[in-house]
């Protein structure tokens, strides 16, 4: 299970790091993390391909460079990364068509890769990034599997993979008395996205897929993009998605219990999914110190009983 029994109960995600945010602010970044007594770091294999000019190797190549310049960090940090969606250049049809996808020899290498990169023997957590359905769940969890039995990865999660999916994957676990998915990382923020919202590769964590994780307490769920890429502060760059009746209500009563602690919304973003009754563990990326200042003052903030039932009953009223 994705323990956070540390000063800082948030992920903190590094996907621009070494490539949009420069190495002197990155290092920065973790250095602050660090010294705030934050332990989990988020990476994956690909990240950040889709920028002209980068192979997908920067993040954890960044890392990798930062541990090294950082006596005892590496110990003290648990690492997350990512493999499956990594694009293969011997696969036509461009992304997501050419991912290197999760076949055991797929894995196998793109784990191999990872470590190189990271610089490291065994890495704290291992995702699934996305589905693959070309491949059966009974190998791609074996192949899992095999790297926790062979001390190359600590525990193993999957990442937009949707509720049939992970439930499945869960099962053939169970079946093959072998390790299964002990965290979920999806989409997921106090706005809920219009219905039917593509997202391409990307899953949100739906209520559904909450339900099914609260009755199973071993699997963690872990939300990336909680802050909307600034766009509760910044409400001219709120995404379409996240843009209706719906979330001016939320909005409405996310402002308020702001106004009452004297903090921003994002803020209370952080601290709503912290102290809801079933905690989504944030993944937060910033690009400046300031910003992850602020979200770790976020860590701080404590809402109380009425304020959690007034955000949690904003949208609701615009609900069928």
């Amino acid at each position: 299970m994705l323990a956070l029994n540390c000063p800082v109960p948030f992920v903190l995600g590094t996907l621009p790091f070494g490539s949009r945010v420069d190495r002197a602010t990155s290092y920065a970044v973790l250095d602050r993390f660090r010294e705030a007594g934050g332990r989990h770091l988020d990476t994956a294999n690909n990240y950040v391909q889709w920028e002209e000019g980068a192979t997908g190797d920067e993040s954890e190549v960044l890392l990798a460079e930062w541990f090294s310049a950082r006596p005892g960090a590496r110990d003290e940090m648990v690492v997350a990364t990512k493999i499956g969606a990594r694009s293969d250049p011997a696969r036509p049809g461009g992304f997501p068509a050419d991912m290197e996808g999760l076949s055991r020899p797929a894995v196998r290498a793109a784990v191999e890769g990872s470590l190189r990169r990271l610089g490291m023997e065994r890495v704290g957590f291992l995702y699934a990034h996305v589905m693959d359905r070309a491949t059966p769940l009974e190998e791609t969890v074996a192949a899992l599997a095999e790297l926790v039995a062979e001390g190359r990865v600590g525990a193993l999660g999957c990442s937009n993979h949707d509720l049939e999916t992970l439930s499945a994957a869960h099962q053939v676990a169970e079946e093959l008395e072998v390790p299964g998915y002990s965290a979920v990382q999806q989409r997921f923020t106090y706005l809920q996205p219009a219905p039917g919202t593509d997202f391409g590769v990307q899953q949100v964590a739906d209520a559904e897929l909450l339900s099914y994780l609260a009755d199973r307490p071993g699997c963690t769920a872990v939300g990336y993009s909680p802050l909307l890429s600034g766009a509760y502060s910044r409400r001219d760059r709120m995404p379409a998605a996240y843009r209706g009746a719906d979330s001016e209500a939320r909005l409405y009563a996310l402002d308020q219990v702001a106004d009452e602690h004297g903090v921003s919304a994002g803020q209370v973003v952080l601290a709503w999914m912290l102290e809801r009754e079933q905690r989504v563990v944030p993944v937060v990326g910033v690009s400046r110190v300031a910003q992850l200042d602020e979200c770790l003052a976020a860590a701080a903030l404590r809402l109380d009983a009425e304020q959690l039932a007034r955000l949690d009953r904003a949208g609701l009223v615009l609900q069928p």
